[in-house]
């Protein structure tokens, strides 16, 4: 009984300690303030639109044409309710709506321009369909591992992240806050594949395996380019931090271009030109003309015969 009291009083302490905590910190507190958007309310929508954009997927089992209008329909009666409440919410955070002003005008403005960003996204989703099967088709026919599209839809970790951040890119596009961002870090903890949901992704975007892929808010990629593990497109002088915002930081990747692992290109200025072929392990800050490879130079081997030249003779291991 004597340790319970104890524990009792010590938790009595710790509460007001942390009320002290949080009080004393605006940097992180959300107290008496608009409400935020819900992120599993956002992951329930993302899982919902990956059945929309790939129909007979993911989801209910057993979809036929015959079926395809009733449920796309059923689906999209859905999905547009629940990302109307979550797009008024970030509306709403934008402009700093305290909850208890449901009625003001602002407020309402912000439920007529959510409805209206709803609309614009639903109209957007065939176009996004059409580049997400040409990133289909690009998994396909790059990876002599894969046995149809339909593994490359089921299982390919690029593809996920590329189908999200293209969704997400819609929102940004259209001004949202917070729900694309929300979206694109939700796929980067499943995947490992980090797309900024400002970046612009041409048609026919292929990331293979992808693990550690990082891409730019502000980067620029082009036609049928093919990207490994490891790849950061990235910025230079991030130490500047919020003095960056708007401008151009992120390099730009022209059509054809291949880029393996583990590749580092920064820049906003940096353009990778038409058709080149970036080699693994390069750190790149400068322009590379059309055309070109970029290899590193091979590290220098040394091999040492490590089987015994005599009695007693002792051989390491050899150093690389």
């Amino acid at each position: 009984m004597e340790d319970q009291e104890s524990l009792k009083q010590r938790l009595a302490s710790a509460t007001q300690s942390l009320v002290e905590s949080v009080m004393g910190e605006p940097r992180t507190r959300h107290l008496n303030r608009v409400f935020l958007p819900s992120k599993t309310e956002i992951i329930g929508i993302v899982e919902k639109l990956r059945q929309i954009v790939f129909p007979g997927y993911f989801g209910s089992p057993g979809l036929t044409s015959e079926q395809l209008p009733q449920r796309l329909r059923e689906m999209l009666g859905e999905v547009s309710g629940l990302l109307y409440e979550q797009v008024r919410c970030c509306l709403r955070y934008r402009r700093q709506i305290p909850a208890d002003e449901s009625d003001s005008n602002s407020c309402q403005e912000c439920d007529r321009e959510a409805a209206e960003v709803v609309g614009k996204f639903l109209d957007r989703l065939p176009a996004v369909r059409a580049l997400l099967a040409s990133d289909v088709q690009a998994a396909f026919d790059s990876d002599p591992a894969a046995t149809s599209t339909d593994e490359t839809i089921f299982c390919y970790p690029g593809l996920l992240a590329i189908t999200v951040q293209r969704l997400a890119h819609e929102f940004y596009a259209l001004g949202v806050p917070l729900l694309p961002r929300i979206m694109t870090e939700w796929v980067h903890g499943v995947t490992g594949i980090d797309i900024h949901p400002g970046a612009q992704l041409g048609e026919s975007f292929f990331i293979d395996h992808g693990t550690g892929v990082v891409i730019g808010e502000t980067t620029v990629i082009g036609k049928n380019a093919k990207i490994y593990q490891g790849v950061t497109l990235g910025a230079l002088a991030p130490h500047f931090g919020q003095l960056l915002r708007g401008q151009k930081r992120h390099p730009t990747i022209e059509d054809d271009v291949t880029i393996y692992s583990n590749a580092t290109i920064l820049g906003g200025d940096t353009v990778i030109g038409r058709g080149s072929v970036i080699g693994g392990n390069v750190f790149i800050t400068s322009s590379v003309p059309p055309q070109n490879q970029v290899i590193a130079e091979p590290p220098k081997l040394t091999y040492r015969d490590r089987r015994r030249k005599g009695k007693g003779d002792q051989v390491g291991d050899f150093q690389i």
